[in-house]
Parts: C-alpha cells; sequence; structure tokens
C-alpha cells in the first residue's frame, strides 16, 4: 500500500478553515468539495489513458484520452458524499457507484448496509471517497469488497488520516494495489475514535446531526 499526503499551500489553507470549529455547514461542504478537487488531481496522476488520433484545426496530432473501461468512483454513505461533485468534476466520464457502511460506535467495526454498483469490476481502477481515515476498519472493509468484486487498482481519497488507520490498512491490505491520498496525516486518534486534531465528525459538519 502507498500513502500520498499531498504537500500544497492550498491545501493546506483549506485544510486549516475546514478543522475550525467556527467553520459553519455550508461553508464546510464548499471547502471540502474544493479541497477534493485538489486530492483528486494528484490521485489520478496514474489514471489509465489510450492514444486517439484527432485534428485540431491546423492539423492532425496524436491525444490521449480515458481507457475502457472507464473509471469508477465510490463514495462511502454518508459522508463520502460530500465528496462526490469534487472528484467527478476532474473525472466527468467516470462512473459512479454507492457504499453504504456503518461503524459501530462501541467496537469501532464497520459494517455493509447497502451497495449499488457492479458485481464485476474486474480491469476496473476505482477511487474510494471517504473523509477520515480513522481506526481504518471501515476503509479497509470497503477496500475489501471492491478487491472481491475485480477491481485491480483501487485509490482512496480521505481528507484527513490517523496514524492508527493507516497501520491497519498497511497491515491488512499488505500487497493489495492500493493507494491513499490525502491532506494530512494528523497525530493520533481519542479514546472515541476520533482524528486529533482532526476536524471532528466530518458527516455531522458537512450535513448537520440527524436522528
Amino acid at each position: 500500500m502507498r500513502i500520498h499526503v499531498v504537500d500544497h499551500p492550498l491545501v493546506a489553507h483549506k485544510l486549516t478553515t475546514l478543522r475550525d470549529k467556527r467553520t459553519d455547514s455550508p461553508t464546510f461542504r464548499r471547502l471540502a468539495d474544493e479541497l477534493v478537487t485538489l486530492l483528486a488531481y494528484e490521485a489520478t496522476r496514474d489514471v489509465r489513458t489510450e492514444q486517439v488520433d484527432i485534428e485540431t484545426p491546423v492539423t492532425a496530432t496524436t491525444g490521449v484520452r480515458l481507457s475502457h473501461p472507464r473509471p469508477m468512483v465510490v463514495p462511502i454513505l454518508r459522508a463520502g458524499l460530500g465528496m462526490l461533485d469534487g472528484m467527478v468534476r476532474l473525472l466527468p466520464t467516470a462512473e459512479v457507484g454507492f457504499l453504504g457502511m456503518i461503524r459501530d460506535e462501541e467496537t469501532l467495526q464497520a459494517s455493509t448496509y447497502a451497495t449499488r454498483m457492479p458485481e464485476d469490476l474486474s480491469g476496473r481502477q476505482v477511487y474510494v471517497l471517504d473523509p477520515m481515515l480513522a481506526t481504518g476498519g471501515t476503509l479497509v472493509a470497503a477496500i475489501r469488497e471492491l478487491i472481491s468484486r475485480g477491481a485491480d487498482d483501487v485509490t482512496a481519497l480521505c481528507l484527513l488520516a490517523a496514524p492508527q488507520g493507516v497501520e491497519l490498512m498497511e497491515r491488512e491490505l499488505a500487497g493489495a494495489p492500493v493507494t491513499v491520498v490525502t491532506s494530512s496525516v494528523d497525530e493520533r486518534l481519542n479514546k472515541q475514535g476520533y482524528i486529533v486534531p482532526g476536524l471532528g465528525d466530518a458527516g455531522d459538519r458537512m450535513y448537520g446531526t440527524a436522528g
């Protein structure tokens, strides 16, 4: 597994505002959207392409286009939905699947409650969206599901990561074709499983608390 921390002043600037507890939900959603697009630019450096012959207004030339099968973007519900627009803005021809996962707040174990994507992902590059790589359990479970369906190249985009989550992924997904792209690996997790200093619960800050 590879992890890539994006080192860019615009990333750091937007992340700082996301961390600030005074940032309201509409601003948080907008900045998260912008930050995801910046992360997506780095995450798609190895997106698969094929050569294509075209005619410019001046002459014939050779360019590239995304190869088939098209990449798939899979947000983990619900917080991952807040990252979807920022990702498909950069990959508008990508297909979109959905994976609903919930974490038990006592055991911190993740379970799947909904899926909406092809049974066969053979030969697909998949970009999975999850704002927080905290304990790592949710992302490990999600990536295992994708690999079990045949995905051979998985990139996870996370706004933030914790060392414990990175370590779990490296241990549980050793040898798997997985890359993690994030804006920061923070200090640690607290006893409640939140990233420190972090930015709180990304889903609640995007959409408010529900239920």
